[in-house]
């Protein structure tokens, strides 16, 4: 580690690691801080989904050539006045320009999905393809010892102790019992994850967040950066007024670091800081977020000291989705997010303590878990029950249970899934109304039999239907709950990034109350104020702009504009 760079980026999430990876592109000496054992944050857990319009991939999957003027409008109809136009502005010109940059020069290569709807479909400017992006599958053995540095994935979205498995896999290991095509495709799978056991502690083939960050770790050391991990920001160092560096201490010592030309923050947003966690969200306090640890917001305090502000107006000040709890067998707490796997399945259904329901199940994470707030207000709707019937559960699984219905006995024993006879007991094993549940589900089986859902219309989007079941009829979203056992599993509200951040203008600078940049202080990812103003109008809405403004941060710290 040297005592001096001409840019120093503070966190190694994806919007860190690409913005210092920009700045060595352009001939920037660049120094990546991590106050963590592990690179990635909470983008090495996700599907690393990258919302971004108009890239040059679009057209691989017949995006229309006018799709930024729609995806403007778009905006403009979703976001509106939680958020600055002209910041969603800046999004969409920077981020076609990463996205070449990053397929053109660096490892960091990706694809269109060629079905993946935006979520918010009665919109004007919705699409159902080509402005999510996913990092392709990356080969970790690249990357030699320095796999370690990557945060492993959530062990509940593995198989077999540690195989990750994407969208992909999903579909070839559901069917390798009835298809030939299939069973080659998980043995392959399965096979090249049992030779990696015998040299490595993890699985090799890296996927969704996983692949993202080992692609850019590689690009990075292509690029010759610098990375420190395990290494905590004491204090921005400041002269006349601009920062000039970080006070940095790593093993028992301090350094000062000077940043020639600026620091960027991108240390993962507010959401674990020991106060603003409590002040900045609403009540009840969430007390689960599946993120990675890591971002305290302590450098958040650092910057609004210097004259930094938080940004104002947003819908929400944090992105949001149901989580169910469990410990594991070595004592950590398993927080799994229930993105799309289950709620929006036939033979399924949410209730709250009324046994009534209070959101159409197959909306976005995000609404989903904003509807549980808004119901809890008038009734008690956190936890939530999701809950399935014995058909539902094997077909799809619940939560943590995998798809099958065999092994639940661990499940069961220590209460994570709750499993009874009739949705009469259910209802008494859970503590929330009978009556009510059994009304909820009879109205649900007449909802299945007619393919229209008269209270919460699921299953009327391309969005909901994506998320369903194709081969169910007459609606893929909506089957009877009436085969026993019954099950269920308890819903709390967790955060999944921050919406509210550091106000910055468009080249990612932050900026002060009156309306001037903080000279040499940059921020992006979750630490500035989000384009999305806490709405979240499609998938990989915060790693999108968390390429985008690092592109912005590392141009204009070139001098390049």
């Amino acid at each position: 580690m040297k005592s001096a760079y001409d840019v120093i980026v503070l966190g190694a999430g994806a919007a860190g690691m690409a913005a210092c990876l920009f700045a060595r592109l352009n001939g920037l000496s660049a120094l990546l801080v991590e106050r963590t054992a592990h690179l990635g944050g909470t983008s090495a857990f996700s599907a690393a989904t990258i919302w971004v319009p108009g890239s040059p991939l679009a057209a691989s999957v017949g995006a229309p050539p006018d799709d930024i003027d729609q995806a403007r409008r778009f905006l403009n109809e979703t976001v509106g006045t939680h958020a600055s136009a002209a910041m969603r502005e800046a999004f969409l010109r920077w981020g076609p320009q990463a996205i070449a940059r990053l397929q053109n020069e660096t490892q960091v290569q990706l694809r269109a999905r060629p079905l993946h709807p935006d979520y918010i479909q009665d919109a004007p400017g919705a699409s159902l393809r080509g402005r999510a992006l996913e990092p392709l599958p990356f080969d970790g053995r690249a990357l030699g010892k320095r796999l370690a540095l990557i945060r492993p994935p959530i062990p509940e979205f593995t198989i077999l102790g540690g195989l990750m498995i994407d969208r992909d896999d999903i579909a070839h290991l559901l069917k390798m019992t009835k298809n030939p095509e299939s069973f080659l495709y998980a043995a392959k799978l399965i096979g090249r994850y049992g030779i990696d056991r015998l040299t490595h502690k993890r699985g090799t083939r890296l996927v969704m967040g996983n692949a993202l960050i080992g692609r850019l770790l590689a690009a990075l050391d292509a690029a010759g950066a610098e990375i420190v991990t395990q290494a905590e920001t004491e204090a921005l160092l400041t002269e006349n007024g601009r920062v000039t560096g970080i006070k940095l201490r790593q093993n028992g010592r301090i350094y000062d670091i000077t940043a020639r030309r600026g620091v960027v923050m991108a240390s993962g947003g507010f959401n674990r800081h020991p106060t603003r966690r409590a002040e900045m969200l609403p009540q009840p306090t969430a007390a689960y977020s599946p993120g990675a640890p890591g971002h305290t917001g302590r450098i958040h305090d650092m910057a609004l000291a210097l004259g930094a502000h938080y940004g104002e107006g947003a819908l929400d000040n944090a992105f949001w989705a149901p989580v169910s709890t469990r410990r594991r067998a070595d004592g950590s707490l398993a927080v799994f997010p229930h993105f799309v796997l289950d709620r929006g399945k036939p033979g399924t259904i949410v209730v709250n303590a009324a046994g009534r329901r209070f959101v159409n199940e197959a909306t976005s994470y995000h609404l989903f878990t904003r509807a549980m707030y808004a119901a809890h207000r008038h009734s008690p709707s956190i936890p939530a029950f999701l809950i399935a019937d014995a058909t539902a559960l094997r077909k799809y699984g619940l939560g943590m249970v995998r798809p099958g219905g065999r092994g639940l006995k661990p499940f069961l024993a220590d209460g994570y899934l709750v499993e009874a006879p009739s949705l009469a007991a259910l209802a008494g094993r859970l503590g929330i109304d009978a009556q009510g549940l059994q009304t909820s589900v009879a109205r649900m089986n007449d909802y299945a039999a007619s393919g229209v859902d008269a209270e919460f219309g699921r299953g009327t989007s391309a969005y909901h239907r994506v998320n369903g079941d194709p081969a169910h009829g007459p609606n893929p979203n909506l089957g009877r709950i009436a085969t026993a056992p019954f099950y269920a599993v308890r819903l709390l509200p967790g955060d999944i990034g921050a919406a509210t951040g550091l106000v910055t203008n468009e080249y990612a600078q932050v900026m002060r109350k009156d309306g001037t940049p903080l000279p040499g202080l940059y921020a992006v990812g979750n630490d500035m104020q989000s384009v999305m103003g806490g709405v979240y109008p499609g998938p990989g809405i915060t790693i999108g702009p968390g390429l985008a403004f690092a592109y912005a941060a590392a141009t204009h710290l070139t001098g390049a504009l």
